[in-house]
């Protein structure tokens, strides 16, 4: 189970929600910053009847219990325990739950229930994919119903999943997939789009180490991932080459108005010693500098609002007009 912005109440209520005889292991994820202590075991083992704590390294999976991922660990699934990996981001986070889907279907197969939460971006849509190409299930918050839908409605978008429901749902559905009370034949999900890009491969620099990204296709998704993997969807690409251009611009703005003030030092010096050519040549190298600087504060401020704001913005319509 994945969630990230707006998932702890959405996993409070499903966590209380399931039988205490629940015949499967829970592991869960939620984005986190790495430094930061995290109570979510904590709230998750007094909001419902599962004994649930924080990963410990190469511990075997129970049922009835909730495993929850530590601040800064990607948790590992391999059959039939879970181990903890200061592996590359991905997408990213560390913890990731494309991390989690993915070893999880790669080590259990079918055995595998994957439930997406409330969240930006669109970390977990990848694994989930595997999960369904490994017969697995797919269960997603409905995106309107989620704190934050970017995460449900990627999902929607490019898996086939098993269902959407509302939150207090989840846990119900959950316990019939488990026990296999899930109807196969049931409607699915119409999914939003299609599952991959068309053209000549995409060669990019990963915004992380600098490496060269690979474009690769898993389960009729494209990813991207550097030698030493770091691994990135199309989405969380464009937002962290976005993240590394605005930081370009920022240091372009520092560096021209660094050079403004050694210039303008240049001219004090200049005039001490009544040297008026150079004093005036330094003073206006120095006003071009300032005016330069300025004008990238401009572009920035442009870029901002355009081709650097966030891809998921536009897949959400979230800034889009509305009709009149």
């Amino acid at each position: 189970m994945g969630a990230s912005a707006g998932g702890v109440e959405t996993l409070r209520r499903v966590v209380a929600d399931l039988p205490e005889d629940l015949p499967a292991a829970l592991c869960v994820v939620l984005h986190i910053a790495p430094g930061a202590p995290s109570a979510l075991a904590a709230i998750l083992g007094r909001a419902g009847r599962l004994p649930c704590r924080a990963v410990a390294d190469h511990e075997r999976l129970h049922p009835g219990e909730i495993l929850v991922a530590p601040p800064d660990r990607h948790v590992v699934v391999e059959d039939g325990h879970v181990a903890l990996s200061a592996g590359p981001r991905e997408n990213g986070h560390r913890p990731a739950i494309d991390t989690l889907f993915r070893t999880a279907a790669e080590a259990l197969g079918g055995g595998v229930i994957g439930v997406v939460l409330s969240g930006t971006r669109d970390d977990g849509t990848a694994g989930l994919a595997l999960i369904k190409s490994r017969g697995g299930l797919a269960l997603v918050q409905n995106p309107d119903e989620a704190l934050y839908g970017g995460m449900p409605a990627n999902a929607i978008a490019h898996v086939a999943v098993d269902a959407v429901v509302t939150s207090d749902q989840i846990a119900n559905t959950i316990v019939r997939m488990v026990r296999g009370d899930w109807d196969a034949d049931a409607p699915r999900p119409e999914r939003l789009a299609t599952s991959g890009l068309s053209g000549e491969p995409v060669t990019s620099t990963c915004p992380e180490c600098g490496g060269v990204l690979s474009e690769q296709r898993e389960a009729g998704l494209i990813q991207w991932r550097c030698k030493v993997g770091h691994r990135y969807s199309p989405e969380s690409l464009a937002d962290a080459q976005a993240q590394g251009v605005e930081g370009a611009i920022w240091a372009a703005v520092r560096a021209l108005e660094d050079r403004s003030l050694l210039l303008e030092r240049m001219a004090e010096q200049s005039d001490s010693r009544g040297l008026d050519y150079a004093t005036r040549a330094f003073r206006s190298r120095a006003g071009q500098a300032r005016e330069q600087a300025k004008l990238v504060r401009e572009t920035l401020g442009e870029a901002i609002g355009g081709t650097l704001r966030p891809v998921g913005d536009e897949l959400s319509g979230e800034h889009e007009q509305p009709a009149s």
